[in-house]
C-alpha cells in the first residue's frame, strides 16, 4: 500500500498509508479483543478523511457517494469494524451537512468529531423509519425532552454526537431527527457489544431518559425525518454498505486464492489450486465479487447522473452485495478447508463480518419487498 499510483484520487492516496500503518496491523487485535478502532479514526481524521464528504466551505473535501464508498470498501478489505464505524460516521455526517449547525460541520471537516446514526429501536426493530421514541416540548418551546430505547447504535458511547430519530414534536409525519451530544445527561449506553462479527464497532443499545436538548438541536423540520431518511440517508447508507460487502468479499477471495496457490498436497506434489474443484470455487468467488462491484459502480453512476432507475439501483445494490459477501465467504471457508478455522488465515473473520450487512436495516428481506413493489408498479410505502 506504500507505493501509491499517482493516478489515484487524492483521498485514496491519503488513505493508503493509514491502512498500511494503522488499520491493517490492528485488524486482528480489534477482532480478538473488541476494542474500538480509535487509533484508526485519529489517523483518518489527521489525513482529512473523516471530513471527506463535508463541504469545502466548512473545510471539508466536498466529495460524494463514490469517494465515501471507495474509502469504506478499502477499509473493509482490511478491517470490517473500522469500515463499519467510518460508514456510519459518513451516514451521520451527510445528515449534519444537510441540516446541522456550522460549528459541528466544521468539527467534522477538521476530523475532530465522529458521528453515527441512532435510528433502530427496540419497539420497531429494523423498521427504522417508524420510531417509537418520543420528543416532548419543554421550557415554553425553548427545549425538548427525549425518551427512547435504541436497539443498536454503532460507536455507542464513542461518537461525539448521534443523529437521533423520534416521533415528531407536533407535526404530521413518522419522525423527526435530532443531534444528541454524547455527554447529554440521561443518555445511557447498554451492555458492551460482544457479537459474532464486527467485534470492534461498539454497536450497543442506547437509552434516553428525559434527555433535555435545546430546540435548535432539531435536524430539519419537525416531522421531516422520514423524508431525510429516504432522500439523504438511504442513498449514502446503501452504497457504502454495498462497498463494505464488496470489500469483505474481495478480501476473502484474495486470501482463498493465496491459500490455494500456496498450500500443497505433498503426497501428490500438487497445490490446492491444482484441484479443479478448488479453482472453480475461487473463480466463482471472483466472478460474484466482480459482478457485485459492477452493480455498485453502476449505482454510483446512476446517482451522479440522476438516472430514472437510480432509486431502484440503490435498493438493489445492498441486497446483492450483502448476499454476495455471504456466498463468497462461504466458498472461502470451503476452499481453505480446516485452515479456514484458524485466525491467522483471516477468512473466518471475513465470514463473520459478512453476515452483518444482510440484517442491517433495511434488511435484505425488506429490500426484496421494496424492489418487488417497484417491479410490480406498487407504491413503495
Amino acid at each position: 500500500m506504500s507505493d501509491v499510483s499517482p493516478a489515484l484520487p487524492a483521498y485514496l492516496a491519503a488513505l493508503a498509508p493509514v491502512i498500511a500503518d494503522v488499520v491493517a496491523p490492528a485488524a486482528g487485535e480489534i477482532d480478538r479483543t473488541g476494542v474500538y478502532p480509535r487509533a484508526a479514526l485519529d489517523a483518518l481524521g489527521q489525513a482529512g478523511l473523516l471530513g471527506l464528504i463535508s463541504a469545502r466551505e466548512v473545510g471539508g473535501s466536498g466529495e460524494g457517494h463514490r469517494a465515501a464508498t471507495a474509502v469504506v470498501q478499502s477499509l473493509a478489505e482490511q478491517c470490517g469494524s473500522t469500515a463499519m464505524v467510518v460508514m456510519m460516521h459518513y451516514a451521520g455526517a451527510a445528515v449534519i451537512e444537510a441540516f446541522g449547525p456550522t460549528d459541528v460541520r466544521e468539527r467534522i471537516a477538521a476530523g475532530d468529531y465522529v458521528t453515527t446514526l441512532a435510528f433502530s429501536e427496540v419497539g420497531s426493530r429494523s423498521m427504522f423509519w417508524a420510531p417509537m421514541s418520543t420528543a416532548t416540548s419543554a421550557s415554553g418551546g425553548a427545549k425538548v425532552t427525549l425518551d427512547a430505547q435504541k436497539s443498536w447504535v454503532t460507536s455507542a458511547g464513542q461518537a461525539d454526537g448521534y443523529v437521533w430519530s423520534s416521533k415528531p414534536l407536533a407535526a404530521d409525519g413518522p419522525s423527526t431527527l435530532w443531534l444528541v451530544p454524547r455527554d447529554a445527561p440521561g443518555l445511557k449506553v447498554g451492555a458492551p457489544f460482544d457479537g459474532l462479527g464486527l467485534r470492534g464497532n461498539c454497536s450497543s443499545p442506547m437509552s434516553a431518559a428525559g434527555v433535555e436538548l435545546p430546540a435548535s438541536a432539531m435536524l430539519g423540520p419537525d416531522g421531516g425525518g422520514f423524508d431525510a431518511m429516504l432522500s439523504v440517508v438511504l442513498p449514502w447508507f446503501q452504497v457504502m454498505n454495498a462497498g463494505f460487502s464488496v470489500g469483505t468479499a474481495s478480501s476473502a477471495t484474495a486470501k482463498a486464492a493465496v491459500h490455494a496457490a500456496g498450500t500443497r498436497f505433498e503426497h501428490l506434489d500438487q497445490s490446492v489450486a491444482d484441484n479443479p474443484v478448488a479453482r472453480a470455487n475461487v473463480a466463482r468467488m471472483r466472478v460474484r465479487t466482480d459482478a457485485a462491484e459492477a452493480l455498485l459502480l453502476d449505482t454510483l453512476t446512476a446517482l451522479e447522473t440522476g438516472r430514472p432507475d437510480a432509486m431502484l439501483r440503490v435498493l438493489e445494490v445492498k441486497a446483492l452485495a450483502g448476499e454476495t459477501a455471504i456466498d463468497v465467504t462461504d466458498l472461502a471457508m470451503r476452499v481453505c478447508g480446516g485452515a479456514a478455522f484458524r485466525k491467522e488465515v483471516g477468512v473466518e473473520r471475513n465470514f463473520r463480518d459478512s453476515r452483518a450487512a444482510s440484517v442491517m436495516a433495511p434488511t435484505t428481506d425488506t429490500l426484496y419487498d421494496f424492489i418487488g413493489r417497484i417491479a410490480c408498479g406498487l407504491p413503495l410505502f
